[in-house]
């Protein structure tokens, strides 16, 4: 059983897009605006923003995350699935067959997404050099240990190696607050067995 440490990043709500929906909603032509470089190489927020419209409600100021996507993607925590009324299930990324779709609207006009809708599966991002070091490959699943008072451990934490990732674990919003997380705190993922929490 070997143990490591991994730095944590919650990721709040978000959509990736296409050129082709880049345009439809914000215009012909139009390019996204960085706002700032997210912890994977070459991935920023941008400052463009869009409203998410379910069956039951909407969600406004959604962030939008470049460069541009062959296909668009919306990634929401489970809190955020009540309030539109979609039922999306837990997926890795780009894993979008048989997802929901919801009506994304912008500034210039809005697009009917058929699906792409996913809760995305706790992950942890590393380059193969550190996957080599540590046995591990892509798609692998790892537990992750979480200290302090509100403590526990996230199992079937999937792995995801690509030359152009850096060592960080992504959860959603849900999951960071249900154990009191915060951007940069540290994390123990063990290789090798699943973890159980101690009664």
């Amino acid at each position: 059983m070997a143990i490591f440490q991994v730095p944590v990043e919650i990721s709040n709500r978000h959509i990736h897009l296409s050129q082709e929906h880049i345009e439809a909603l914000f215009g012909p032509g139009y390019e996204l605006t960085p706002l700032k470089d997210l912890s994977q190489p070459g991935q920023f927020a941008c400052t463009e923003t869009v409203t998410l419209v379910g069956p039951k409600g909407s969600l406004t100021g959604v962030r939008v995350l470049g460069p541009a996507r062959a296909s668009s993607q919306i990634e929401l925590a489970a809190t955020d699935t009540f309030k539109l009324g979609v039922k999306p299930p837990v997926r890795d990324s780009g894993d979008l067959d048989k997802t929901p779709g919801l009506t994304v609207v912008g500034p210039f006009g809005q697009v009917e997404l058929e699906s792409g809708v996913i809760i995305a599966a706790r992950h942890i991002h590393m380059n193969p050099k550190e996957g080599l070091k540590l046995g591990l490959k892509d798609g692998a699943h790892v537990s992750v240990e979480i200290p302090g008072l509100r403590g526990g451990v996230f199992n079937n934490v999937l792995v995801r190696i690509s030359p152009q990732s850096a060592l960080f674990m992504h959860i959603d919003t849900d999951e960071g607050n249900a154990f009191n997380l915060h951007n940069g705190d540290l994390v123990r993922a063990v290789i090798g067995k699943f973890l159980q929490v101690a009664k």
